[in-house]
């Protein structure tokens, strides 16, 4: 059976989405492409055999043709698509964040828990990442020895907007270092602080968070919006008996003119290619099995993804160490099972 997915957002990454199920993903089609742009749902579903466009995506996902759900719209509007799709009883795969209101993801973990089954699947994709894979799988191997540090780094070539700021980068572009550390340690944080050291312009520094961990890890992330020579993301996890480091991930090395050099991405569309692949082939069994996958992100993920960049931005603004408060974790998100309980 041909599963049929409604596309919400037609922008960079809805366009990329809808390029892999064209693709990649045989036993899917994209039935509906929805976007506020007219124009650029149609230029989307024309060039991925797309049925048809829309503009609201609420009726999207009421559609009887449509099976389940793609949201790749802006982050505001995460929370209320991902209500809609479990009042429909549809399942969909939501880019992060699931909302950057903790709050928000309660309400959501609320509905999701009273409805008995899974629906959302929320898009921290690295955690399909084959170098995180191999850092988790070395761990539960018993490689490394009791887990002690990860230290980790996100570096872009520049700032999305001028007014970006320091507190964004923790609430925009460190999530997915939280979440990935998070799912590698199979860890809880419980404090978090951040600062900035000093650049000799107007562009945004630098965040670095240093985070502690209910089993007793340090966990280091370095946020650099700005940092000129390409995108850069790298990760080292350190046990007692060994540590086990992310490779650069660069194709080709060029030697000429008494120097050798290796090129970087312009942004992270190249770098985690294959692992959009693998996200997106897992959602298509969680959508004909009804079995949530076992290392995907849900919703409780996406809570706790929110609640750290949350006091992560008032310990910068503090200075000081915060505490993460973070609320009990419901029974419902103790299982992988997509049926009721």
């Amino acid at each position: 059976m041909t599963i049929r997915l409604g596309l919400i957002g037609a922008g960079l990454m809805g366009a990329d989405h809808a390029r892999i199920i064209a693709l990649d993903l045989p036993d899917a089609s994209l039935q509906v492409v929805c976007d506020m742009d007219p124009t650029r749902a149609r230029a989307v579903a024309d060039a991925c055999g797309a049925a048809d466009i829309a503009s609201d995506p609420e009726a999207v996902i009421a559609r009887e043709d449509v099976d389940a759900l793609i949201v790749a719209s802006p982050d505001f509007t995460h929370a209320p698509l991902s209500l809609a799709c479990i009042h429909a009883g549809k399942k969909v795969l939501m880019e992060k964040p699931l909302s950057q209101s903790p709050a928000q993801c309660l309400e959501v973990i609320g509905a999701e828990t009273r409805s008995g089954a899974r629906h959302v699947m929320l898009g921290f994709m690295r955690r399909y990442d084959r170098a995180y894979a191999e850092m988790r799988a070395a761990l539960g191997a018993g490689r490394l020895g009791r887990p002690l540090m990860m230290h980790n780094f996100h570096r872009n070539v520049e700032t999305p907007a001028a007014d970006f700021t320091g507190a964004m980068a923790i609430t925009n572009s460190a999530p997915h270092e939280f979440d990935v550390a998070r799912h590698v340690l199979g860890c809880e944080y419980t404090s978090i602080s951040a600062s900035q050291p000093r650049r000799s312009d107007s562009r945004v520094a630098p965040v670095v968070m240093v985070l502690e961990t209910g089993d007793g890890q340090i966990v280091t992330i370095e946020v650099n919006n700005n940092a000129a020579y390409g995108y850069d993301v790298r990760a080292e996890l350190v046990g007692e008996t060994a540590s086990i480091s992310m490779n650069h991930v660069a194709y080709t090395r060029m030697e000429g003119a008494l120097a050798s050099s290796a090129a970087y991405d312009a942004d992270w569309r190249g770098r985690y290619h294959e692992a959009y692949v693998a996200q997106n082939r897992a959602f298509l069994g969680f959508v004909e099995t009804g079995l949530f996958p076992e290392i995907a992100a849900d919703c409780w993920d996406g809570y706790c993804a929110a609640l750290v960049a949350e006091t992560g931005a008032r310990a910068l603004a503090s200075g000081a160490k915060e505490p993460v408060n973070m609320a009990p974790r419901p029974a419902f998100y103790a299982s992988r099972k997509g049926d009721a309980l």
